[in-house]
């Protein structure tokens, strides 16, 4: 990996690191060795961190079996030891390499910084020389479409829109036909992140999915869903609400760089089985990276 991008990731994890660093220093302290009280507060410590509940159980569990299978009772080790079971954890999520042409829909909740999102995965994709087209289909709320085409102008990329309130449908299929005559190798769809109820919410996402199928079948197709890391575990519950919708193939996790709590990715990926696209690790452009388990642990740990 990139020295400037794992310097990047390991930054915007400050918090967390800190966090979580200094609360296991604190029981290695404490607990002259391993037993089964330091494996209460340890999994407590994880839950601090917003891992989830469960997922810390799952950890503390194989890391018992491990230590008692290896005998191990010295807690200093105990850094390495949850590096390793993390790093299981999370390793089965695949890199990520874009198609062409692909049609990637942005989905969540109002607020978490979808349209700023989507305006940097276009500057990314943009610098890797893919054509890109960005579709404003979130015609409920005016800001969101005059923000894409402010990311649209600084990158010189095409964005569909129409007037606020407009048929969301109507604009995605518009920006097809255009994609697909211009022979983009990217088209970016924002989503609302709010309508009158959820139900409606999920009707919408769904009659967007069934245009971008039938307009454009050849096409490979990826729902991205953005959540902001600040939120906990509420960020997991807004996947399982969203994935009754909309078949989500990928979650990309923002403002990381604002939160001690950033073990809220392993607990997502582990409790979705969906996997990590991209995180958000501060403001800059380029701050949006391609998530690297690897790199995450590590910034994590070291």
């Amino acid at each position: 990996m990139n020295q400037n991008v794992f310097t990047r990731i390991r930054n915007g994890l400050a918090k967390t690191r800190d966090n979580l660093k200094r609360n296991i220093d604190n029981l290695i302290q404490y607990y002259k060795e391993i037993d089964d009280e330091f494996f209460e507060d340890l999994e407590a410590v994880l839950i601090q961190s917003d891992i989830s509940a469960s997922t810390a159980a799952q950890i503390i569990h194989d890391l018992e079996i491990k230590v008692r299978s290896e005998k191990i009772g010295n807690p200093q080790k105990i850094h390495a030891l949850l590096k390793e079971q993390i790093m299981d954890l999370l390793n089965d999520n695949s890199s990520f390499e874009i198609k062409t042409p692909s049609v990637i829909m942005i989905i969540g909740v109002n607020g978490v910084g979808k349209t700023t999102t989507i305006g940097k995965l276009a500057h990314q994709y943009t610098q890797q020389g893919l054509k890109v087209m960005i579709a404003a289909a979130d015609t409920f709320r005016a800001a969101a479409i005059d923000q894409l085409r402010i990311w649209a102008d600084r990158s010189d990329i095409t964005m569909i829109a129409q007037d606020t309130n407009s048929d969301p449908a109507a604009v995605v299929y518009d920006a097809i036909t255009s994609a697909k005559a211009r022979k983009a190798d990217v088209l970016l769809v924002d989503t609302a992140g709010r309508l009158h109820n959820k139900k409606n919410l999920m009707n919408e996402l769904e009659k967007l999915n069934r245009i971008i199928q039938r307009e454009w079948p050849e096409a490979n197709k990826e729902t991205f869903i953005v959540l902001d890391a600040t939120t906990g575990q509420n960020a997991l519950t807004q996947v399982k609400q969203f994935n009754e919708a909309a078949d989500i193939t990928g979650i990309i996790l923002t403002k990381l760089d604002g939160t001690a709590k950033g073990g809220i990715v392993v607990s997502i990926h582990t409790e979705s089985s969906i996997p990590i696209r991209y995180i958000g690790v501060g403001e800059h452009i380029e701050d949006l990276q391609v998530f690297d388990a690897e790199a995450f642990v590590n910034s994590l740990f070291d």
